[in-house]
């Protein structure tokens, strides 16, 4: 349900990807008196449920929430902040109000603003009781680290957190769930898991030209995260998850896969290894009976994701030939059919999925299928590592392959078993390589200033001018 670091991820496009409790709480105020160990337990498993130490716990041996995640934004890169009780560096200084106005309202305790990269936007929801609770936990229940995250530095007119006031005014619904009296209370309860710890609409929901969620018809209709895509949700048959059924949400939030359907990568992957996965069953189930019920989002989809493609055996023969083979069947060849087979059935444990029947390769859209072979998937489910190596990343595991051996692969792959009418070029994956389409408000970024200069310019001269004519009279 959302995404992160590979070009976005994480995106404001969820600016997000979503994101834990993202680029949260700044410097400093006063613990309060120390709650019960029930209370703290349940703000644990809080902080679980909202993907908290997924965005502030570095990578790679990252003391647990101190801080230091790169976002990669499409405004710039946002590092999320050292949210532990260290009263040097993290929150330790914070009160109940000052967390609950971090949290809600995307306001740290020194007054800055905080960039909804960190999810406030759907936090707000969060009645009292668990924002408590979640206070209650960072407080008595984390370790303090005292270290310094690194500071964000967005380009101008990014960097004036201010400006984050006037688009709060604008897109901050600062108000608690409501509970639905016309719907049973599993479903209100998926809906207070999906909207507010979750924060699946910050991935799943498409962005408007400032980067806020679009309103109404398009909730959870789907998003673009950077070099990544998080999919339509909604209950539409072709365009969503409707033709899922309830246990196999299920299964793919608590496992990310399943067998015919999809397999979890780039920040969705992230989510289940650090969220998800670690929900009790009746409050994944929730979840499904939620999504299955949201209203359906059309689109141009005539078919589910899933039901593209079949066996082919034209990598077995192809071999051997020296003409007529294209570059495309060379890298499945040489880089894809070992693991997922000549026919593109996967292996019979599952461990490497099918390329039919595969929610990257039947969509109306290519972005996940380029994302997985640039950025390779990585995850960790009930102990067990699931892994497959990025063939776009410099060095490590396997050989670079080129945007255009990228491309030519991705059409052989969709030609012959999933969506043939999608095609990829080098230039996409250039794009998808370098993070993904930019938004029109990154794209003005390089005019703002000399645009701003201009106009200043503009008013001194209306002024002189209309001074002078005065003189004249």
């Amino acid at each position: 349900m959302r995404i992160r670091k590979s070009g976005f991820s994480a995106s404001v496009l969820a600016w997000a990807v979503g994101l834990g409790l993202a680029t949260c709480f700044g410097t400093a105020g006063a613990q309060e008196a120390r709650p019960d160990a029930v209370q703290v337990e349940k703000g644990r498993q809080l902080a679980v449920a909202a993907d908290c130490a997924a965005c502030h716990t570095a990578p790679k041996g990252g003391a647990a929430f101190a801080g230091g995640y790169a976002i990669e934004s499409p405004l710039g890169t946002i590092y999320a902040s050292n949210i532990t009780p260290s009263k040097a560096n993290g929150i330790g200084d914070y009160t109940l109000e000052d967390f609950t106005k971090s949290l809600r309202e995307g306001v740290r305790k020194d007054g800055a603003h905080l960039y909804p990269a960190m999810p406030y936007t759907s936090y707000t929801e969060l009645s009292d009781e668990d924002t408590a609770a979640l206070y209650a936990y960072f407080m008595h229940g984390v370790a303090p680290v005292d270290k310094a995250a690194p500071a964000t530095a967005l380009p101008f007119p990014f960097s004036i957190r201010y400006s984050m006031a006037v688009w709060n005014a604008l897109f901050l619904k600062d108000q608690r769930f409501a509970p639905d009296t016309s719907k049973s209370a599993e479903w209100n309860r998926g809906a207070y898991l999906a909207g507010a710890l979750a924060h699946c609409s910050t991935c799943h929901t498409p962005r408007n030209a400032l980067m806020a969620e679009q309103d109404g018809s398009a909730f959870l209709a789907g998003g673009s995260v950077g070099a990544w895509y998080a999919p339509n949700i909604t209950s539409d048959t072709n365009n969503g998850i409707g033709a899922w059924s309830e246990a196999e949400l299920v299964k793919y939030l608590k496992t990310g896969g399943v067998a015919g359907k999809a397999q979890a990568a780039g920040p969705m992957a992230e989510a289940i290894e650090h969220s998800l996965q670690h929900l009790p069953d009746a409050d994944l189930k929730a979840i499904a009976v939620f999504l299955k019920q949201t209203p359906a989002v059309a689109g141009d989809e005539t078919k589910p994701r899933f039901s593209y493609g079949k066996p082919s055996m034209s990598e077995i023969d192809q071999r051997g030939l020296t003409t007529g083979v294209d570059v495309g069947w060379r890298v499945f060849s040489g880089s894809c059919a070992h693991c997922h087979q000549a026919n593109a059935g996967g292996t019979d444990n599952g461990e490497y999925p099918s390329l039919f029947h595969n929610t990257a390769t039947g969509a109306d859209r290519a972005d996940n299928l380029i994302a997985a072979i640039l950025h390779g998937v990585d995850r960790t489910v009930q102990g067990k590592h699931h892994f497959m190596p990025p063939f776009g990343d410099d060095g490590s595991y396997t050989e670079r392959l080129s945007d255009s051996e990228i491309a030519a692969v991705s059409n052989y792959v969709l030609t012959r078993y999933g969506n043939p009418a999608v095609q990829v070029s080098a230039a996409q994956v250039a794009t998808q390589r370098a993070g993904g389409a930019q938004p029109l408000l990154a794209r003005l970024q390089p005019f703002m200033l000399p645009g701003m200069v201009l106009v200043v310019l503009i008013l001194i001269a209306l002024v002189v001018l209309v001074a002078r004519r005065r003189r004249v009279r």
